[in-house]
């Protein structure tokens, strides 16, 4: 799913879990909503689709795989949301973001010139600090740019209401200034492109 004008930054939204409801993927759904609020465009690619064979260089991509590197070369910057695994991200993550080896020999390899905006839901905040530093540094290996708010979700504490909705204001707080973060980078970005 896209969402916005042509001609305005292009924000890519990766994760959530295989889990219906998931509070991961209900805080990107979140974040990515207030990047169209600021005027730029998103793509959602949720974890459903990012379940993948694990990743081999030496296989043949899947159109699925092929997707999600067609749409990180097209975006112009991205939000990553996870749960806190054992101290990690999911391993479903971990895996497509492996399948980013395929942009090493582009002009700008892997994520380089991009913000990334973090997301972690976990069951405590131990996990959730551990987990946003181990996704930090898989960005900054990619060549990303983390944003400076990373944000932390404690899963244990009421997230949501019935309906989906956000119900803590720290935490919605929280990710409108991710979200402005990565398109605020990404505007930057564009205009020294120009």
């Amino acid at each position: 799913m896209m969402v916005g004008g042509h001609d305005a930054p292009l924000i890519l939204g990766l994760g959530g879990t295989l889990r219906s409801g998931s509070s991961s993927e209900l805080a990107l759904r979140h974040a990515l909503a207030a990047v169209e609020q600021i005027g730029a465009r998103t793509q959602l690619i949720t974890a459903v689709e990012l379940d993948l064979p694990m990743y081999n260089p030496d296989r043949p991509m899947s159109a699925s795989a092929g997707r999600l590197i067609d749409a990180t070369r097209r975006a112009d910057g991205l939000i990553v949301a996870t749960p806190g695994y054992h101290g990690g991200t999911s391993g479903l993550l971990k895996n497509a973001l492996d399948y980013l080896q395929e942009l090493a020999d582009d002009p700008s390899p892997y994520l380089d010139g991009k913000a990334v905006g973090c997301i972690v839901t976990s069951a405590g905040w131990q996990a959730g600090a551990t987990t946003l530093a181990a996704l930090r540094s898989i960005v900054h290996a990619l060549r990303g740019w983390p944003t400076p708010l990373g944000v932390v979700v404690n899963s244990l504490q009421p997230v949501s209401d019935s309906s989906g909705r956000i119900v803590d204001d720290r935490i919605v707080g929280q990710l409108e200034v991710l979200s402005d973060q990565v398109v605020s980078f990404a505007r930057s970005q564009r205009r020294l492109a120009a």
